[in-house]
């Protein structure tokens, strides 16, 4: 791989935690719309310059903290509504050693339920993955109960004296919806997922997420902790030598990062180049970086002299997305169009905001420390009848993200490239001699939040 020159960036007034270069506030001033009132949130967090101790990636003692205080108490993505769009519709969710089983009962606003997905009379997991059911039987014995999780049936009843529809309801853990996605959480005692969630949906008023379907759904098995792959993508520090193609369109530097309760956001510009090349890019070549495109490309998209590329893009996108969401198009800002919001809700949902399709869910893989699965779900706004969710591609330790290239697009290059140093990082913290990882004030501070919230809910006595 070939790395793009770089010199120091222009120094720049700071504010705050503020790097070097232009900050985006300043970038919004030269929209040519208006920009909502989210974008102009300004809220970045201050978790102090400590070192975050590298146990938390590698010991059994710290997983073993956070099944037992994070899993088992948390709201987490469990999965999309579409895949329970009819009664019986079934979905399973594993997170560490647990498994939930969600399960649509009824048409509607809370028809959805979850229930432990094990048989209660020998253990079997009651499904071992997604369909549609009339009931719920383990394969082992045929212990059957109705969806809404009262006992239906007892193979050789006569022989269960002890079993009563009383004592056989499935047990339940609590659920929650919005947005289209469904969240579980197995503490019945957690507070209200609208009070987890706080300023989430403030951050989405513009852009409904339960107006899309899922045009994509890739997962990879990766050889590293769970917080090792997701650190790496909750920021832009590491574009400018990780992904320098990406450079020429890319405002690295001049990324903003905020904080709001249980919610961080990182907001990178495109369509501008990252202050820290050596040369300025024509406006064509930030075009062509945005959006990797060729110049060769028989459909390329050209910058007409005396304009620039950010109002380019941001038309482009404007002309695609309005055939999808009619004249509401004419009201996005080029912001909104163009620049990436990559957003998280603690401890691993990760939507990313405005019409980019990306959603990342970081857990780890079964009850293992030392690997994970990361997901990717692109989600597509649609006109008339929802479209069925796409087929999960699920990749392997050994298959690279371009095998799903198909349905992944140029992101596919992205992710193989962001893997690259994922086992190398595992690597070296194993060998480091160094107690602690050193992050970034500022430009890592989505990273150091995350930390902020594990350490109340895996140290802190009195955590929620």
């Amino acid at each position: 791989m070939t790395q793009a020159p770089v010199r120091p960036a222009p120094e720049q007034p700071r504010t705050g935690f503020r790097g070097k270069g232009p900050n985006y506030q300043q970038l919004l001033d030269t929209d040519s719309k208006p920009v909502p009132a989210s974008l102009r949130r300004d809220e970045p967090g201050e978790f102090g310059s400590d070192d975050i101790p590298v146990e938390r990636y590698l010991s059994r003692e710290w997983h073993e903290r956070e099944k037992t205080r994070l899993w088992s108490r948390v709201w987490q993505f469990a999965c999309r509504e579409e895949v329970l769009a009819e009664v019986g519709d079934t979905e399973v969710y594993d997170i560490v050693d647990s498994s939930f089983l969600l399960v649509r009962v009824a048409p509607g606003a809370g028809g959805i339920r979850a229930y432990v997905n094990a048989c209660l009379h020998r253990g079997r997991a009651l499904r071992d993955g997604p369909g549609r059911v009339d009931d719920l039987q383990c394969p082992f014995h045929g212990f059957c109960w109705h969806l809404d999780g009262r006992l239906k049936r007892v193979p050789s009843a006569w022989d269960f004296p002890q079993v009563t529809p009383e004592t056989f309801r499935l047990p339940e853990v609590r659920v929650a919806t919005w947005g289209g996605f469904v969240f579980v959480n197995p503490d019945p005692d957690a507070g209200p997922f609208e009070e987890f969630m706080g300023d989430l949906p403030s951050l989405f008023e513009r852009w409904p997420l339960d107006r899309r379907y899922t045009r994509a759904h890739v997962s990879k098995v990766i050889r590293v902790n769970w917080k090792v792959a997701q650190d790496a993508f909750m920021e832009s520090y590491h574009v400018v030598t990780t992904h320098p193609q990406l450079l020429q369109g890319f405002g690295d530097a001049n990324s903003q990062y905020d904080v709001f309760g249980n919610v961080a956001r990182g907001i990178s510009p495109r369509g501008v180049a990252s202050p820290y090349l050596s040369w300025e890019p024509t406006e064509q070549e930030k075009l062509n970086s945005s959006i990797d495109q060729r110049m060769d490309d028989p459909q390329i998209l050209v910058v007409p002299e005396g304009e620039n590329a950010r109002t380019v893009l941001a038309e482009a996108a404007r002309r695609q997305i309005r055939q999808v969401v009619g004249p509401e198009a004419e009201q996005l800002s080029d912001a909104e169009l163009v620049d990436s919001y990559y957003i998280n809700l603690f401890p691993n949902f990760h939507p990313w905001g405005a019409y980019n399709q990306i959603v990342y869910r970081f857990r780890p893989h079964g009850d293992d420390h030392t690997s994970c699965i990361m997901e990717c779900f692109l989600l597509a706004p649609f006109t008339g009848e929802r479209p069925p969710p796409a087929e999960h591609v699920a990749l392997g330790p050994d298959d690279a993200w371009r095998d799903a290239t198909e349905v992944l697009g140029s992101l596919a290059r992205v992710f193989d490239q962001d893997e690259f140093n994922l086992e190398a990082v595992q690597k070296g913290l194993r060998a480091t001699r160094k107690p602690g990882v050193t992050f970034a004030v500022y430009q890592e501070s989505k990273i150091r939040h995350f930390h902020h919230l594990l350490s109340q809910w895996c140290l802190d006595p009195l955590s929620p």
